[in-house]
C-alpha cells in the first residue's frame, strides 16, 4: 500500500430535508441519519458513508496502515456528551501490514446526549476520515442538522446498532486478565482470555485507553479455551508510563463473531 501527500478536501451537511450527499462522487459519499429520540431522552443518529468499490474506512483502532477517525462537536449546540455504538469491523491485510475498518459503507450510530433535554439540540461534526484503496488519502467533511422530536425509527440505524461486537457475558467469557511488563521504550503487555472460539484466525485488539499510546499488532495464540495476545505499547514519551487495567478495552475478532471485553484483571 502507498501513501501520497495529497488530501482531498470537501465540505457537505446533510439536511434533514435533503438526501445523500455527494462529497467526492468517485469515492465517498457521507449522510447524518438524523433517527429518533431515546428514552432516556438522547437521540440515536448514526453517520452513513457509502464507499466506492475498491475503497475502505477505518476503525477506530486502524492497525497499522490505517488512518484514525477524527470527530470535532465543537460547532454543536445542546450537546453534553455523545457515544458511538461501531460495528464489527473486518481485517485487512495488504502488502504485509494488517489494518482495520470497513469496505463499502459504515453506518456508525451515535448516541447524543442533550443538556437540557427540553431544548431543541442542533448536531454539527467536522470529521477527519481516511479513505484507501491502492492509495490512501485523507478525507475532511462537515455534517449537520438540527435534531428532530421525536424524530422517527430508522432501520438501517437499527441494523447497525445489531452488529456491535459481542459482550463478554455474552459470548462466555469467563475470565480476563492482563499482565503488564515496564520495557525500554514502553510496556508489554499480555492478556489472556479465558473464552470460546470466534472462529477460524482470530485478530485481537488491545487499547489502551490513553491518548497517543502506538500499540503493536498483538502476537495471538490459542491453547484450546484460553486465547492469548501479546502486545508492545509505546507512550508520547517513549519510556514507561501509567496503564490502568480496568481502561483496557480488548477486542476479539473472528470469524463468525466479534467480542469486546472492557477492562481485564491483574494475573
Amino acid at each position: 500500500m502507498t501513501h501520497r501527500p495529497f488530501m482531498i478536501a470537501f465540505s457537505l451537511v446533510a439536511c434533514l430535508m435533503g438526501g445523500p450527499v455527494h462529497a467526492q462522487p468517485d469515492v465517498l459519499r457521507a449522510d447524518l441519519r438524523a433517527g429518533w429520540q431515546t428514552e432516556g431522552g438522547g437521540q440515536m443518529v448514526a453517520f452513513h458513508l457509502t464507499l466506492q468499490d475498491g475503497w475502505k474506512t477505518y476503525w477506530r483502532a486502524p492497525g497499522d496502515a490505517g488512518i484514525p477517525p477524527h470527530f470535532d462537536w465543537s460547532g454543536s449546540q445542546n450537546v453534553k456528551s455523545v457515544r458511538f455504538h461501531w460495528p464489527r469491523p473486518e481485517v485487512f491485510h495488504v502488502g504485509g501490514m494488517q489494518s482495520i475498518g470497513y469496505s463499502h459503507e459504515l453506518v456508525l450510530p451515535v448516541e447524543v446526549v442533550p443538556i437540557d433535554p427540553t431544548k431543541p439540540v442542533n448536531l454539527r461534526a467536522a470529521v477527519d476520515v481516511g479513505v484507501c484503496s491502492d492509495i490512501c488519502v485523507p478525507a475532511s467533511f462537515q455534517v449537520g442538522a438540527n435534531l428532530p422530536r421525536p424524530g422517527v425509527a430508522d432501520a438501517t440505524i437499527r441494523r447497525a446498532l445489531g452488529q456491535r461486537p459481542s459482550t463478554a457475558k455474552e459470548a462466555g467469557v469467563t475470565g480476563v486478565t492482563c499482565e503488564v511488563t515496564p520495557q525500554k521504550d514502553g510496556l508489554r503487555v499480555t492478556a489472556v482470555l479465558t473464552m470460546p472460539s470466534t472462529g477460524g484466525p482470530e485478530v485481537v485488539v488491545l487499547e489502551p485507553g490513553l491518548p497517543g499510546v502506538w500499540v503493536s499488532p498483538a502476537d495471538v495464540t490459542r491453547n484450546g479455551g484460553q486465547l492469548r495476545a501479546v502486545v508492545d505499547m509505546v507512550g508520547p514519551t517513549g519510556g514507561a508510563f501509567g496503564l490502568q487495567r480496568d481502561a483496557i478495552v480488548v477486542t476479539v475478532l473472528g470469524k463468525h463473531r466479534a467480542v469486546e471485553v472492557k477492562g481485564c484483571a491483574a494475573p
